[in-house]
């Protein structure tokens, strides 16, 4: 592919990205998305097929952007590295929780686009989890890391997906969410027997 195509799709996806992250699928225009990528229609169902496809694609990249950002192990090996930096990538790009909800939204009860690829993502990335901790659980018996790692998600996204809900419980001063962040790891500590 030539650079210049490469470009024209790169600035697509932009623009896609942030047009869904705004409006969702049903609220996204494609010719809004090509204006603000300066890119024709035309380019964008031949790159990327209808505006499903395309908030696929979207969706899709931005997972694995974070996924390569931020893998479980980084060599710290503590459950509070991973969450300290899972927060701190959700908070520098608030589209992805954004994207998330609206597929929450607008897929309910329904597979969502390339669901068996991505179950087998979150799959590999529970047993990174595990390995992250001991995951004793109260009862003694072993906390299982999907559930882990389901519950690390909503420590980091719940603060971060309803900003207004954070603002009523913290307050909106400008250390009311690196306050959130310290709780969310020591909670993430805790599960994981690292406490």
């Amino acid at each position: 592919m030539s650079s210049r195509s490469e470009q024209t799709r790169n600035r697509i996806y932009e623009a896609a990205l942030e047009e869904f992250a705004r409006v969702g699928v049903a609220g996204a225009r494609v010719d809004r998305i090509a204006q603000a990528a300066q890119a024709n229609k035309q380019a964008i169902y031949l790159y990327y097929g209808d505006k499903d496809k395309l908030f696929s694609t979207v969706l899709g990249r931005a997972l694995d952007e974070l996924a390569e950002a931020v893998p479980p192990s980084s060599g710290a090996g503590e459950v509070a590295d991973y969450i300290d930096r899972l927060f701190t990538y959700h908070q520098e790009h608030p589209s992805i929780l954004r994207l998330l909800l609206w597929e929450a939204l607008e897929y309910t009860g329904a597979p969502v686009p390339d669901e068996v690829s991505r179950t087998a993502h979150y799959q590999e990335k529970a047993r990174s989890v595990g390995e992250l901790g001991a995951f004793a659980g109260p009862d003694g018996k072993g906390l299982d890391p999907r559930a882990a790692l389901l519950l690390f998600t909503g420590l980091v996204g719940w603060p971060l997906a309803v900003p207004q809900v954070t603002r009523m419980i913290m307050g909106d001063d400008a250390e009311a969410v690196d306050r959130v962040k310290r709780a969310a790891v020591a909670a993430a500590q805790a599960i994981a027997g690292q406490a």
